[in-house]
């Protein structure tokens, strides 16, 4: 008797310290982007990849996810989900037990982005999208991972489930987005900030400058790494996030 009231104990205090987990992915991701780490953390907490598809502002897509989110829980994003994770912060930073922004960035779009957006938009709705697909990876892989067939595959599926039309409404979302700069100081939680060492899209000095923003930030740049260290480098990342949130 002592020894299963023993064991009830153990398992409702276990369960207690763990930590709801939600990630958001990134422009033309789908939970695939963090299959790797849905395996590694699922034992620290339930885990959640929240859907982007909901939404034409980051605002809006912030809410949605917010809307079916637990009420308190640690949040993950990577490149756009990071600009939601941003959003989240500002709309209920009370909800964010820990963050951890992985290859993003504070800063809005600069004009010459919003051009490059926009031709990829037009390039998408009038050529052919598997292909644009495919040739987005030179920017967002690490040289040594942009012919991994693997990795390919992956990107191409992701990229079709998403869409052209969620493509266009995730560009014009990222376009419209705010500074998140100012906003850096005032994150409480502890925090993580990842970025590949060869992330062209949002460069290892934008981590740097957020970590340094944000009080008391853990700082790491992954080796031999594009804009997609969730999958390009998965074990890198998966004892990173484990460390932040067991911490």
């Amino acid at each position: 008797m002592r020894s299963h009231r023993y064991l009830g104990f153990r398992q409702r205090y276990e369960e207690s310290t763990l930590i709801p987990i939600v990630f958001i992915p990134g422009l033309l991701c789908t939970a695939e982007v963090f299959a790797p780490q849905v395996e590694a953390l699922w034992p620290y907490g339930p885990v959640t990849v929240a859907s982007t598809l909901e939404g034409s502002t980051v605002s809006e897509m912030a809410s949605s996810i917010l809307a079916s989110a637990p009420p308190r829980f640690a949040l993950a994003g990577i490149s756009m989900g990071g600009y939601i994770c941003f959003e989240i912060m500002r709309q209920a930073p009370e909800r964010v037990l820990k963050l951890a922004l992985l290859d993003t960035s504070a800063r809005p779009d600069i004009p010459e982005q919003i051009t490059q957006r926009r031709a990829l938009v037009e390039q998408a709705r009038t050529g052919d999208f598997e292909a644009l697909v495919a040739q987005v990876l030179t920017a967002i892989l690490h040289p040594a991972h942009q012919t991994d067939p693997a990795l390919r595959k992956t990107n191409v599926r992701m990229g079709l489930t998403v869409g052209v039309e969620g493509f266009a409404r995730q560009q014009e979302a990222v376009i419209g987005r705010i500074d998140s700069r100012p906003d850096l100081a005032a994150i409480s939680v502890p925090t993580l900030v990842v970025v590949g060492d060869n992330d062209l899209l949002t460069p290892p000095e934008r981590a740097q400058e957020m970590a340094s923003a944000i009080p008391d930030a853990r700082y790491t740049v992954v080796p031999e790494c594009g804009h997609e260290s969730t999958l390009e480098q998965p074990e890198e990342i998966n004892r990173a996030l484990i460390a932040w949130i067991s911490g």
